[in-house]
């Protein structure tokens, strides 16, 4: 049976879930086999391949590693939480131009969308740490540049599957903050796009082991050409289903980007991981394991989670990056 009640879904709690020892980092970095992307098959463009048309990822190799841009501004977070939303508008052009190898936000945003395109933006709701309308604007300003209709883009979470925009989409783009979760261990990208089905608790079992089938959905496979792992101000630490405590927010003033999305969830994990050492002084585990980023490498085929296998660049503040 899955588990219903996670808040981030719109649930109500009924039934808690027993606490499972933590996956220490180590766990999340396997051999990886082969290396996938958030496409099911194609990956992240690397400069010298060949241009791909708008709104189609470039084809790769599987020798190629998967391209991850950290991204982190000391201005990007003032006080009171407040977001610097031109600063974060920087934020994500710096990271997409690097990540696609282009000189302009222009040209790199080409190659994820086009004119023809239909583009559902994923967000997150969650109403203690939701993506943010900073980040959301950030997003929606470039597709439209790219020249894809207003009447064409849609932001949505919890209403993706009545979303007319989202049902109908030639892509898709997934931005949520990371944060510690009860269910899934960490509120990865991977689990995002949990909305896209009509009974999310069957996804809850063993930690949500399995969040990566959703991505083999017709709803979702081979639409989604960025992901966006919000670390402006992430939570690390979390007790309960309902756990909330600004003590465990850190402004990070960052952002995680890249085509392959278990490689940005890993990377992701990782710092949270690094800052728990941090405050706690010790390995101290997670109310829940986060295993499913594993999972969605090595039995799911997604993407890697293997660090070596990933091409991380780090643009940006560089103090306390903690990777």
């Amino acid at each position: 049976m899955g588990i219903p009640g996670d808040p981030e879904e719109g649930y109500d709690m009924k039934k808690a879930i027993t606490r499972r020892d933590f996956l220490m980092a180590a766990a999340v970095t396997p051999i990886a086999g082969a290396i996938g992307c958030c496409c099911q098959g194609k990956g992240a463009y690397v400069g010298g391949s060949p241009a791909p048309r708008p709104g189609v990822a470039a084809l790769r190799s599987v020798a190629h590693v998967s391209r991850v841009v950290l991204v982190r501004d000391a201005d990007a977070v003032g006080e009171g939480r407040k977001l610097n939303g031109p600063v974060i508008q920087k934020m994500l052009d710096d990271a997409v131009m690097a990540l696609f190898g282009e000189k302009t936000p222009a040209a790199a945003w080409k190659r994820i969308v086009g004119p023809t395109d239909i583009v559902g933006i994923k967000t997150n709701v969650w109403n203690y740490l939701p993506t943010s309308p900073e980040v959301e604007n950030a997003i929606k300003t470039r597709v439209l540049e790219a020249g894809v209709p207003a009447a064409n883009v849609a932001i949505d979470d919890r209403g993706v599957l009545a979303n007319p925009i989202f049902q109908a989409a030639t892509v898709l783009i997934n931005a949520r903050p990371a944060r510690a979760h009860y269910w899934a261990g960490m509120g990865s990208c991977i689990k995002n796009y949990i909305q896209f089905v009509p009974k999310p608790s069957d996804y809850h079992t063993d930690a949500c082991a399995d969040l990566a089938a959703i991505w083999s959905l017709p709803a979702v496979k081979d639409r989604t050409k960025l992901n966006i792992q919000v670390m402006l101000t992430p939570q690390f630490h979390n007790i309960g289903p309902r756990g909330f405590s600004e003590a465990y927010l850190w402004p990070y003033k960052g952002l995680i980007v890249g085509q392959d999305v278990v490689a940005v969830d890993a990377t992701a994990y990782r710092v949270i991981q690094a800052q728990r050492l941090k405050h706690f002084g010790e390995d101290k585990p997670l109310e829940t394991s986060a295993h499913h980023i594993m999972l969605a490498d090595t039995k799911h085929k997604l993407g890697t989670s293997d660090p070596n296998l990933i091409d991380l660049i780090k643009l940006g503040w560089q103090d306390g990056i903690l990777i």
